[in-house]
């Protein structure tokens, strides 16, 4: 009788569980790969779906790591000079939220 070999639940979430930069890599390559002009449509499909789902787990991640860095912005900023609640006159007085400037904004 042959034995299975299971992946222990510690490696197995690991693998399954890709980081940010692996997700955004993927991402990147399913794009490459839907721009291929002699790309059968199913195969198109299915790649497009896959990039449609990373797309929003890296949309999570990003909000997840936004509200990290406002909790720490707003933890590091108690005692912060009165000019940062000046910064962009949002109306909210002092409990305005700090700007993230992880990407350029064509505005």
């Amino acid at each position: 009788m042959a034995k299975k070999t299971q992946t222990p639940p510690d490696k197995k979430s690991n693998s399954e569980k890709k980081s940010f930069e692996e997700m955004l890599e993927r991402l990147e390559e399913l794009g490459d790969e839907i721009r291929k002009s002699d790309i059968p449509l199913d195969d198109a499909i299915n790649a497009f779906e896959e990039g449609i789902k990373l797309a929003r787990a890296l949309e999570k991640d990003l909000e997840n790591i936004e509200s990290r860095i406002e909790i720490l912005m707003n933890d590091t900023g108690k005692e912060a000079p009165a000019e940062t609640a000046d910064n962009g006159g949002s109306g909210r007085g002092s409990k305005q939220k700090p700007e993230l400037s992880l990407f350029d904004d064509e505005e």
